[in-house]
C-alpha cells in the first residue's frame, strides 16, 4: 500500500513536567522513560545521593565548584536552587536529542521551568510543551513524602512549605495533571505525549 503524506522526520518533544516533590512527577517520567519512548534528561545537582542512587544514571552529581563553572560557560539550559542545592539541566544534551528526533522529558522545579519557557533558541521553543502535576491533596502529599523514609522531619516540613508554594505556579502550565491512582496518572500522562507527537507543526 502506497503511504500518503509527509516523509520526512519528527522533531522532538521537549516535554517539561513540574510539581511539588511527592506529586509523583518523577515516576510518571521515569516509567515513560522506561518504555523506550523518551529519553530522560539526567539533571546535575550538587546534593548528596539519596540510598540507591547512581551517578550518571539518576543525576550528575557535581560538587558547587564545578557547577559554578559549567554555570559561568553557559553550559545549562535551565538552573535552580531547590531546598538549599543547585540543580541544572545540560543545554547540549537536550538539543542533542531534540535534532535526532528523540523526545525528551525534564523533570524541573517551577523555577527552571520558568527559564526553559523563557529561552529563545528556536529548537527550544518549536519543541516546547509543559505539564504541572499537582498532588490529591496535602494530607496525601505530606503522607508521600513521610513514606520515603529517607528525610528528616525538618526537610519533610520545608519541602511541604516549599510544595504549597510551587502549587501556586500550576496556571503558567499549559497542562495540569491532577493526580489520582498512579496508573490512571500514567495512562492520562501518557495520552498527552501520544497527542503532541501527532501535531502537524512537529514534522520537519
Amino acid at each position: 500500500m502506497r503511504m500518503m503524506g509527509p516523509m520526512s522526520g519528527r522533531f522532538g518533544i521537549l516535554l517539561v513536567v513540574s510539581g511539588p516533590s511527592g506529586s509523583g512527577k518523577t515516576t510518571l517520567c521515569r516509567k515513560l522513560a522506561e518504555m523506550g519512548e523518551v529519553h530522560y534528561s539526567i539533571s546535575c545537582t550538587t546534593r548528596e545521593p539519596r540510598p540507591g542512587e547512581v551517578n550518571g544514571r539518576d543525576y550528575h552529581f557535581l560538587d558547587r565548584a564545578d557547577f559554578q563553572k559549567r554555570l559561568d560557560a553557559g553550559d545549562f539550559l535551565e538552573h535552580a536552587t531547590v531546598h538549599g542545592n543547585f540543580y541544572g539541566s545540560l543545554k547540549s544534551e537536550v538539543l542533542s536529542y531534540l535534532e535526532a528526533g528523540v523526545d525528551v522529558v525534564m523533570d524541573i522545579d517551577v523555577q527552571g521551568a520558568d527559564q526553559v519557557r523563557a529561552c529563545e533558541q528556536a529548537e527550544i521553543k518549536r519543541s516546547f510543551v509543559d505539564l504541572f502535576v499537582m498532588p490529591p491533596s496535602e494530607d496525601e502529599l505530606r503522607a508521600r513524602l513521610s513514606a520515603r523514609g529517607t528525610d528528616a522531619d525538618a526537610v519533610i516540613e520545608l519541602r511541604m512549605k516549599n510544595a504549597l508554594g510551587e502549587m501556586k505556579h500550576w496556571p503558567k502550565y499549559q497542562y495540569l495533571l491532577s493526580s489520582a491512582e498512579r496508573e490512571d496518572d500514567f495512562r492520562r500522562f501518557h495520552a498527552l505525549v501520544v497527542a503532541e507527537r501527532m501535531k502537524v507543526s512537529r514534522l520537519r
